[in-house]
């Protein structure tokens, strides 16, 4: 009697507690709002952002953390991208949190940055689901286990994450130019921290770094998608409410850069078959208000085409490619700018041009066009992005970096308001020798020191700042089957070509189109797959009398992300822009399909751009192993359009390549008989039919369509080995073809066996041996992509790993997928597997640049959304028996195409 009196006191108390904190989140004062986002701020301290967006079918939760690289002490560098790791080990709540995620069909991520450290998951938006992810975030924040255990093994992943850059030429040279250009300050360490303070941290330290930083007062939460703010905030009070506020008080960073007294100079020295150049320049901090003219500087100096450095570098042929960027940090920061340039060229001149161009700017000031084009690109890209919550939510945790989310919107202002003068005068003061950091040291008898401007505080730069009004916030669009096939119209035009349009009201009125045109058969593109590829990759630097630079002015102007993409059989545009400008990108989009100028110069940029890219993938493991891959999955004669060449053979392909193949192939093949295309979003259907109609019918393929099948043929299996000396990093590839397709009786099991062999997130059978039990590899998993057309699979497996880990790493890729054949699956792993599967397939539904690709491949496929119903529900019902039976049909362990890439003397020394 006594037991249920106290229970029945103590659920009177949790109700009391719960009625209490409900209270208390609806009491929450709003204390800034800005165009659709609203702050709040719990009584532990805790930041909280909230962004309602009704239009998806999906909810984004946020974490940042105030904490990154540059509050590290002396042997502890890495140590928050380590913690970063751990804190997906679980807590006492939530002890395997990858399985949770993939359960939740969750789109998860965790990201560890000079300044701060974020945790995020996009996921469908049911209460089991919000309920669920706030659990998780709150217990992890001060819960996470931080284990010795979890330290060992996760320890070695993180190594070999790092060997992983210590592959990359680019990412070397970075950090060399960092670790010079900074004298006192953390941010001239790596994120990714030593080699010797990753293997050595005691465990102690790192749980004294998680206690210190990872609290409520020291963190921001985002919640971004469809929910209503008030039953939001309720949820936020009932978990991350009930931590308290943490008595200890965050150490204040003080360490400042001093102006330098001379130019620097870093030079690596590693096998590679490119030369890179670069100068980094100290520039004041991303919330200073210099960094909206720095950043259109750094745009004027290193965009492609228009940018400086392309016309003066890459068209003068002293380089193959060049770009400028900055980085964003809440501390004064560095402006960058690199050149690429062929191996036996003269890297000499090469850094003579890049830095009369950079720090000439006074000599030959910044123009007006400059600015006005880079402008309109910029504020392009940033209108684009409020359209989707999504982007901002993540966003956002850079400009809290900052200092203060609403940096954002103000960033955005100020980048409006630059003007000619603005961008000259930080050129003046900022790209200037004695301080820049590049690969010499020369004395100087005169001083120019460059003093950085210091941000004094950001509360004043926000300090009753309002924005604009919110964006047009579209229709709650529910992405269910029935839905989207009653609402999408199927419209045929007259030369055959096939539109697929759901038109429907959208966040910022966005629309997303994508449009393939098909052509040829196997007779006709023998022998054309470098001519064919080529054609596409022209098309957008030139057409209809606009130059490359001119094109991407206009579709700036009309506020249109534009990326084409070819292969030997299709040309692909995909495009996200507004209602309003839609009519006019189909019209410049028609005129780049149709006449594409084939400019000389643009011609042979883009061959040494693709010479130096191919001769770095020569010796890149990552490169040759998935290229092998490639040749595997698809065995046929040079030639043959899906024949995948090797490098040396795209490279002498490439050096026979004229331009006037190329004119010929867009004459003979291009063509709208066999145009396909989705459209979703704010549009009107009759205005775009109309539009279609007028601008691509009449326009019909000279040389006969067919499809080229691609069948199933068994091959023989290899062990293929690629040496690539001096590399600290190696690649593993296993590769098989099976003989089913999408509509094949086995596909969905055999798509369920792969997600549970080698999918989902971090806790795949595969991923849990050789990265959480082993300790082997960054990144492993296992990935199969089924055709729609034909019988015919191509499946995967691979594992990033240190050259002397290949060994071990084949081993557990050949044990789990033996026990996989023998033992199968347990009951729980298939229902988690299919309820990850599942929501992961209506969260992509959500997406319409995702949404829009489906419609399109349905055209080709001639299908509608009840086919993908149908395959969901055939894998709803999957058993464990009918996934294994399929598994041990089509899989076995010796079938296997193994690939390995890497340092081959140090595999060979284990």
């Amino acid at each position: 009697m006594l037991n249920k009196t106290i229970r029945i006191s103590l659920l009177i108390s949790a109700a009391l507690f719960s009625s209490q904190n409900a209270l208390a989140a609806t009491d929450l004062p709003v204390l800034n709002s800005v165009e659709g986002i609203s702050e709040y701020r719990l009584d532990n301290g805790l930041q909280v952002l909230l962004f309602p967006d009704q239009t998806k079918e999906t909810v984004t939760v946020n974490v940042t953390y105030h904490v990154g690289s540059k509050h590290e002490n002396y042997g502890e560098t890495g140590m928050a991208h380590l913690l970063e790791h751990l804190v997906f080990k679980g807590t006492p709540k939530h002890k395997d949190i990858p399985a949770e995620l993939s359960a939740a069909g969750a789109r998860p991520n965790g990201t560890t940055w000079t300044d701060r450290t974020n945790y995020f998951e996009t996921f469908a938006a049911t209460d089991k689901n919000i309920n669920w992810a706030l659990s998780m975030e709150s217990s992890r924040m001060v819960d996470s286990f931080i284990a010795k255990k979890d330290l060992d093994s996760e320890m070695t992943v993180v190594r070999n994450e790092f060997e992983m850059g210590e592959n990359s030429p680019f990412r070397v040279t970075l950090q060399q130019m960092a670790s010079v250009a900074y004298d006192w300050h953390n941010y001239g360490k790596s994120t990714i921290g030593s080699r010797s303070d990753l293997e050595n941290v005691p465990i102690d330290r790192l749980q004294a770094f998680y206690k210190q930083y990872y609290q409520p007062d020291n963190a921001t939460l985002i919640v971004a998608g469809k929910f209503e703010p008030q039953d939001m905030l309720e949820r936020i009070q009932s978990t991350f409410g009930a931590i308290p506020k943490p008595q200890r008080i965050l150490p204040t960073l003080y360490t400042s850069e001093p102006a330098k007294a001379g130019e620097r100079s870093v030079t690596v020295r590693r096998v590679g078959d490119a030369q890179i150049v670069g100068a980094a320049y100290h520039v004041p901090a991303g919330s200073h208000p210099d960094f909206a003219a720095v950043t259109v500087l750094s745009q004027v100096l290193g965009d492609t085409p228009s940018g400086r450095l392309h016309k003066s570098l890459v068209e003068g042929k002293l380089a193959s490619r060049t770009y400028g960027f900055n980085f964003q940090w809440q501390e004064p920061t560095l402006s960058m700018y690199f050149a690429e340039v062929d191996k036996n060229s003269d890297l000499i001149a090469t850094k003579d041009a890049l830095l009369s161009v950079v720090e000439s700017l006074k000599t030959h000031p910044i123009t007006q066009d400059e600015v006005d084009r880079v402008k309109r690109s910029l504020l392009k890209d940033i209108d684009l992005s409020f359209n989707s919550s999504e982007r901002i939510a993540l966003e956002l945790s850079e400009w809290l970096a900052m200092g203060d989310w609403r940096l954002f919107f103000l960033h955005r202002d100020r980048i409006e308001k630059v003007s000619v003068a603005d961008v000259q005068r930080v050129a003046e003061a900022y790209l200037v020798r004695n301080n820049r950091t590049l690969g010499q040291f020369i004395p100087s008898d005169t001083p120019a020191r460059v003093d950085i401007p210091q941000v004094l505080g950001v509360e004043n730069m926000v300090k009753n700042y309002q924005g604009r009004a919110a964006i047009a916030q579209g229709e709650l669009f529910e992405p269910s089957f029935d839905n989207i096939d009653k609402r999408t119209q199927k419209v045929v035009l007259e030369n055959g070509a096939i539109l697929s349009l759901l038109p429907k009201l959208t966040r910022g009125e966005s629309v997303s189109v994508n449009m393939s045109m098909y052509m040829g058969d196997l007779a006709s593109l023998q022998g054309k797959q470098i001519i064919a590829e080529a054609t596409g990759d022209m098309l957008m630097r030139g057409a209809a009398g606009f130059t490359r630079q001119q094109l991407q002015d206009q579709f700036d102007k009309l506020k249109a992300q534009v990326r084409v993409s070819s292969t030997p059989t299709n040309v692909t545009a995909r495009i996200n822009t507004t209602k309003e400008n839609l009519p006019a990108v189909l019209e410049l989009m028609s005129k780049v399909f149709k006449q594409p100028s084939f400019d000389a110069k643009e011609f042979e940029q883009f061959k040494s751009t693709q010479k130096v890219d191919m001769e770095q993938s020569m010796q890149d493991p990552q490169s040759l192993a998935f290229t092998a891959y490639s040749r595997a999955q698809y065995p046929y004669e040079r030639g043959h359009p899906f024949y995948t060449p090797t490098f040396a053979e795209y490279l002498e392909d490439l050096a026979n390549l004229k331009l006037a193949e190329l004119s010929d192939f867009h004459t003979r093949f291009y063509g709208t008989s066999h145009l396909n295309v989705a459209i979703v979003g704010d549009f009107s259907q009759e205005e775009v039919t109309a539009t279609f109609q007028r601008l691509f019918t009449g326009w019909d393929n000279q040389t006969p369509y067919a499809d080229i099948a691609d069948p199933y043929k068994k091959v023989k299996p290899q062990t293929l080995t690629f040496d690539t000396p001096d590399k600290e990093n190696a690649t593993f590839v296993a590769a098989l073809m099976l003989p089913i397709g999408q509509n094949h009786a086995d596909a969905a099991a055999v798509e369920l066996g792969n997600y549970i062999f080698g999918g989902g997130f971090l806790n795949s059978r595969l991923a849990t041996r050789l990265r959480q039990q082993d300790g082997l590899s960054y990144g492993a998993g296992s990935f199969i992509s089924q055709s729609g057309e034909d019988e015919k699979s191509t499946f995967g497996a691979y594992a990033i790993c240190a050259p002397q880990n290949l060994a071990a790493v084949e081993v557990g890729f050949r044990e789990e997928l033996a026990r996989v054949l023998k033992d199968g699956f347990t009951d729980e792993e298939i229902a988690a597997a299919k309820s990850g599967m599942l929501q992961e397939k209506k969260v992509s539904r959500a997406q319409d640049p995702e949404l829009v690709s489906t419609l399109k491949s349905n055209i080709r496929l001639e299908r509608d959304m009840q086919w993908y119903e149908a395959y969901e529900n055939r894998l709803a019902a999957l058993s464990a028996e009918d996934v294994h039976k399929a598994m041990k049909k089509y899989f076995t362990v010796d079938a296997f195409t193994l690939i390995s890439a890497g340092d081959m003397t140090k595999a060979k020394a284990q």
